[in-house]
């Protein structure tokens, strides 16, 4: 290794994405319907998680008590928060349940999780320009914010792959949050790439807690973190805080060569919108995506299974070798973030419930021996073909089937599903359902005409985009 301190160009991939963050106009009117309903179905699933001790005990401000000038509004809360925080908490609350939007690739993760990251900044700009006498945001602005920050993330996880090499997927949302905040905070160009090589400086958490036998809540957790230090970051940037030209690429002390074994980093594809418009929905089941479609079998088969589990000698699950990598699990498990990443599980509620709901993971339900007895007559294999069309950029698959043997030699038909209920080609199909799952999620928290309140202007597009973020995260107050 060489040691120069010659000046050295920056690296190419901070210059694409700091360009793409400043000059890239989204021109798709899908991109910008799909990201209304991103931003309802992720709201929507943060206002559910308030429902949990257990992420609730999370939230509000690291002093209790602390309120903060023209802070950010967590929603469902009375906290009034620094955008910091802001982003921690509502980050948090998005990803408890594990219900939000998904992306799959050679890297997966969600990239919803950086709404905690641009609500917060984008609540505390407008109440700051509000009480300088200025125009506060709309929320058009963060539907954009959305598009750019699902584009950065899931485009970098195309090729990219962080689990190969232990690291977790959320690095990726730090990096997408620091880029859109940065911009949204003023930055120049400097401020974007300088803000964006501390991100990839930061490093990232190790997935162990997403993986037996450590699998637990700071699953839940750690994109809210993400979030978080995304914007402390392009904080830091706009007060002029110094950057690190080659962050990703320096020889022996880059990114590149100490945690991604001396790959290159790179775009799978030019930055624009297309993430948005192929992000997929999680729609019926709040379960790890790559069982979504096994838990939709599970749920077919349930009337055939319900009355014969004891008579059940074997459970075929065919699936993808993403799934048998992250979820298939035997053994004990331990809590709620050890079973909803459990393929079997999940397949095993689908089975005897005939449904899959968040509460099924915690222990009341857990102790059902029914559940562990049908796991262990589980054999889970993988399909090449589900394995190719998973990486496909034509399809994007994420199939698993189902089959359940007798042990009187007989058996259930083989339930397939290729594409769950989410997925873009079955958009249409969902798009009634995410609706349906908003308005069941914020009946949780809100009184009927509270709740008649947020539909009325939610459900309306035109209405919607031109709504003064203030104003928009005060109809999530109580």
């Amino acid at each position: 290794m060489i040691n120069t301190n010659e000046e050295k160009k920056v690296d190419v991939l901070l210059e694409e994405i700091a360009d793409y963050v400043l000059h890239k106009d989204i021109i798709s009117s899908e991109a910008f319907e799909t990201a209304r309903y991103v931003l309802l179905d992720t709201l929507g699933c943060g206002i559910l998680a308030l429902q949990y001790p257990e992420c609730t005990k999370l939230l509000g401000p690291v002093v209790p008590g602390t309120t903060v000038p023209n802070g950010s509004r967590v929603p469902g809360t009375s906290y009034v928060l620094d955008p910091v925080q802001g982003a921690f908490n509502i980050g948090c609350m998005i990803r408890w349940l594990d219900y939000n939007d998904t992306w799959l690739a050679e890297e997966w993760g969600h990239p919803s999780d950086n709404l905690g990251g641009i609500l917060a900044v984008a609540d505390y700009i407008s109440r700051v320009r509000i009480a300088e006498g200025e125009k506060p945001l709309t929320v058009r602005d963060i539907l954009e914010m959305m598009i750019k920050a699902h584009e950065i993330q899931g485009v970098l996880a195309l090729e990219n792959s962080l689990n190969r090499v232990g690291l977790d997927h959320v690095l990726f949302v730090k990096v997408a949050t620091t880029a859109v905040v940065t911009y949204m905070l003023g930055g120049t160009r400097d401020e974007v790439i300088n803000a964006l090589s501390n991100a990839w400086l930061d490093n990232s958490s190790l997935r162990t807690y997403r993986h037996a036998p450590n699998t637990g809540s700071r699953k839940s957790w750690a994109a809210g973190d993400a979030t978080s230090r995304g914007v402390y970051l392009a904080i830091k940037a706009l007060k002029g805080e110094m950057g690190y030209p080659q962050a990703l690429s320096a020889p022996g002390w880059g990114f590149q060569d100490v945690l991604f074994n001396q790959k290159e980093l790179k775009l799978g594809r030019q930055l624009d919108s297309y993430v948005m418009e192929h992000v997929l929905f999680k729609v019926s089941f709040p379960a790890e995506f790559h069982a979504q479609t096994a838990a939709e079998c599970a749920v077919k088969l349930h009337p055939q299974v319900i009355d014969r589990l004891d008579e059940i000698d074997k459970v075929t699950i065919t699936t993808h070798e993403s799934a048998i990598r992250i979820i298939d699990k035997k053994g004990p498990l331990h809590n709620p973030a050890d079973r909803d990443h459990c393929l079997q599980y999940i397949t095993a509620i689908g089975l005897i419930k005939g449904d899959i709901k968040a509460e099924f993971y915690e222990n009341e339900t857990a102790s059902d021996e029914r559940i562990d007895s049908l796991r262990e007559k589980m054999e889970v294999v993988e399909n090449k073909q589900y394995s190719f069309d998973y990486l496909d950029p034509n399809k994007r698959s994420i199939a698993n089937q189902v089959q359940v043997h007798f042990k009187d030699g007989t058996a259930t038909e083989r339930i397939e599903c290729e594409y769950p209920l989410g997925h873009r080609f079955r958009r249409e199909e969902a798009i009634p359902k995410i609706m349906n799952k908003f308005s069941n999620n914020l009946k949780t928290h809100f009184p009927s005409k509270h709740q008649k309140k947020i539909e009325e202007v939610c459900y309306n597009q035109d209405k919607l985009e031109k709504m003064n973020v203030n104003q928009f995260v005060e109809l999530f107050l109580l």
